[in-house]
């Protein structure tokens, strides 16, 4: 946790071609800034948003009539965002976000009661120069060495739910992405986007159907993992070969609305937990891989968590203090959330939001620390103004240091065993 004030500045122009029922198509690029910033400008550098100038962000093409045929198939560049995008998601709030070079077949039957989608894709990198800064306009690539493939079915044919079926296989083969310095050497080996894995996940997701389970509404996902990783390895089993690979990770949530009263307020409660490595001296891993991720907004707004060795309790509140009934979308909603958590297993790394990074290193002190990090109170504002093409967002957030968090702290100056607070502005302009 650094302390750092910056601006970040995200600008997108997309254009959308359909020149027939059967045939269309979607281009669309992108300038990403991070302005002031006392953090390097290369994505994922400690947390770092970086600079990606102006760049191909998607472009894909779509074939298929839904009305004539079933099948649709896209191909190109493109998000992928499946469930509440606990493993697979554009990650909106990044910056940059994330896009995919992908190919996906869907099946959508003539009630619209049931989709299934296959696909196969390669995550794109930002690309760039520099320890400190991406430079130049520098075309991005997907990693060939880092494929993803899957099969998700969703289904309504329970009126009074979403159920959701998938199977997933990520086969990548390094730790990419690396960035080359002016100087022509390699640099952020230290923070790689992840690890070598060969890796299945298989999980199923519910949530309730709005307005069919009355004042009530759920949701939950199960994930299982089996494969080979290259997960952390003490002296006792000496890397980099990949090792048996094991693990699990589960979420489940529940909320009462009291829709016809003021504020329409909605109380809602949740646990999350995923698995972590209980020993790195031995060839099995157990430590839950995140794949790709939205995880901003489900494990705390200050992104120092993900879905990899925790558990984490929360609660939360949310209130609609104002919205027009004439213009459903001119409204302002308040949250307030709140979160404990603790480590799964402290002989693994607590990890940032996107599953890699980590907040604190693997040292004996981290070893036999206190498994509670701590707690981590959130409050957002959205308000969406009578101007359709702005909307602001605003938000602050407090961490409170926990037991993890102190005994981890500089042994000597106690630096990084204090609280943290996290605030920010956001305006969005759509036209």
């Amino acid at each position: 946790m650094t302390d750092d004030t910056f601006l970040l500045q995200r600008f997108r122009i997309g254009v959308t071609v359909r020149p027939s029922e059967s045939i269309g198509g979607y281009l669309q690029g992108q300038d990403t800034r991070q302005i002031w910033a006392t953090r390097p400008g290369v994505p994922y550098t400690f947390g770092s948003e970086g600079d990606d100038p102006f760049d191909l962000r998607q472009a894909y093409i779509d074939l298929g009539n839904l009305a004539a045929c079933p099948f649709t198939m896209r191909l190109g560049r493109q998000e992928l965002s499946y469930g509440d995008e606990r493993l697979v998601g554009s990650a909106g709030w990044n910056n940059f976000s994330r896009t995919f070079d992908a190919l996906k077949l869907r099946y959508s039957d003539p009630n619209r009661l049931l989709t299934l989608d296959a696909f196969g894709a390669h995550v794109v990198n930002i690309a760039g120069f520099g320890p400190d800064a991406n430079d130049g306009m520098i075309f991005n690539t997907a990693d060939w060495d880092d494929t993803l493939v899957g099969l998700y079915l969703s289904t309504k044919a329970l009126e009074f739910q979403t159920t959701d079926l998938y199977v997933l296989f990520r086969d990548k083969g390094d730790s990419d992405p690396v960035y080359t310095a002016m100087s022509g050497t390699l640099t952020n080996r230290a923070t790689p986007y992840d690890i070598a894995q060969r890796i299945w996940t298989l999980g199923f997701r519910i949530q309730s159907t709005p307005g069919k389970t009355g004042n009530w509404d759920y949701d939950a996902e199960v994930a299982y993992q089996t494969g080979r990783s290259a997960g952390q390895q003490g002296a006792a089993v000496p890397g980099p070969e990949m090792i048996d690979h094991e693990a699990f990770a589960i979420h489940a949530g529940a909320g009462y609305s009291w829709a016809k009263i003021a504020w329409s307020p909605r109380l809602g409660v949740e646990y999350n937990v995923a698995s972590g490595d209980k020993n790195p001296d031995d060839n099995n891993d157990q430590s839950f891989l995140n794949l790709f991720p939205s995880n901003h907004k489900p494990y705390g707004r200050m992104d120092l968590f993900s879905w990899k060795n925790i558990h984490d309790l929360a609660c939360g509140l949310r209130l609609t203090p104002y919205q027009d009934a004439q213009q459903p979308s001119h409204k302002l909603v308040l949250d307030v959330d709140g979160h404990a958590f603790w480590l799964y297993s402290n002989q693994d790394a607590w990890c940032r939001a996107n599953g890699v990074a980590r907040v604190r290193p693997l040292n004996a002190a981290a070893l036999s620390a206190n498994r509670f990090v701590g707690s981590e109170l959130d409050v957002t504002i959205s308000y969406n103004t009578p101007w359709k093409w702005l909307r602001v967002d605003t938000g602050y957030s407090h961490f409170f240091a926990g037991g993890y968090v102190s005994d981890t702290a500089n042994a000597v100056t106690g630096a990084g065993g204090d609280d943290a607070d996290f605030g920010y502005v956001q305006t969005t302009m759509t036209f």
